[in-house]
């Protein structure tokens, strides 16, 4: 079975070559890291996961770019579980998809069904469901860069997560990331948490409280993190999933992460009084710096 694009033309080029040509403006453009992404030949494995945005490649490539730029650095693994919002609410609440294929206009990319076989076995609460990533984009704008950096040779694990309230969230941090962690121990494989940070607040207010966000994710604290979102209301869509890939990375060694970039929409708009914030962050064994 094969998953079709539902963003292609909308939220990135449904054309191959306007694609391709939009990815490299994310990593070369003002908001960029400023450099295409060189590919490292071995897997070094210190990055363990990722946050990563997941607006139309206008507004958030630049802060994707910076995500996939310390990717390529530290050599590509063979499995990415990608963690996503379940915008539409449609479905399991907790879906992965079992689709043999996704398809984007750079090619195919595969599922690695044996670590999802792996994830569905160690998991209360995860379903094969296939429905509410139908029409969902958090995971599939994520499909482009993977596949600008390595080609088929990744394979994708894609679980799209709806809204939980905060004790759900809670169980599912820890039911689903110590799931994912047992699953990939041993394998070469990153996790990446598809989110976009503050939706329509001043820049103001979306930079103070995205950092507040950002500094959960860096201290590693997936409950902290949790409970911000839900007492300071702040519209992190991905909230949950970026918890599930703390706590997995944690079981899976990680000591460190860091910020990578953060800018709002507004820094590519103008319009300050309403933004999306965006922001890209590493989660490691070691330090880099």
């Amino acid at each position: 079975m094969t998953r079709k694009p539902a963003v292609a033309g909308t939220f990135y080029d449904a054309d191959k070559n306007d694609l391709i040509n939009s990815v490299e403006q994310s990593f070369l453009g003002k908001l960029g890291p400023g450099r295409l992404p060189v590919v490292k030949e071995s897997r070094q494995g210190n990055v363990l996961g990722l946050v990563c945005p997941h607006a139309g490649y206008v507004y958030s490539g630049s802060a994707a770019a910076y995500a996939y730029d310390v990717l390529a650095s530290d050599g590509l693994p063979d499995t990415i579980v990608l963690l996503g919002p379940n915008h539409y609410g449609t479905g399991a609440s907790v879906a992965l998809s079992m689709e043999t294929q996704w398809q984007t206009p750079l090619g195919t990319i595969y599922v690695d069904t044996d670590t999802a076989s792996a994830i569905l076995q160690r998991s209360e609460f995860v379903q094969q469901d296939d429905i509410p990533h139908i029409k969902e984009h958090s995971l599939e704008v994520q499909l482009p860069f993977i596949q600008y950096i390595g080609g088929d040779r990744i394979k994708i694990v894609p679980i799209a997560i709806a809204h939980l309230d905060l004790d759900d969230s809670l169980k599912l941090c820890s039911d689903l990331g110590s799931a994912i962690a047992e699953a990939l121990d041993g394998k070469s494989a990153v996790i990446i948490a598809s989110t976009d940070f503050t939706h329509y607040e001043s820049k103001e207010r979306a930079t103070n409280i995205d950092a507040e966000a950002m500094e959960k994710i860096i201290n590693l604290d997936p409950v902290g993190l949790l409970h911000l979102v839900h007492e300071e209301s702040i519209s992190m869509c991905g909230a949950i999933g970026t918890a599930v890939m703390i706590e997995a990375c944690k079981a899976l060694g990680a000591k460190h992460a860091r910020k990578l970039t953060y800018y709002t929409s507004g820094d590519v708009t103008g319009d300050v009084g309403e933004v999306v914030g965006y922001g890209a962050l590493s989660v490691e064994k070691l330090s880099s710096l």
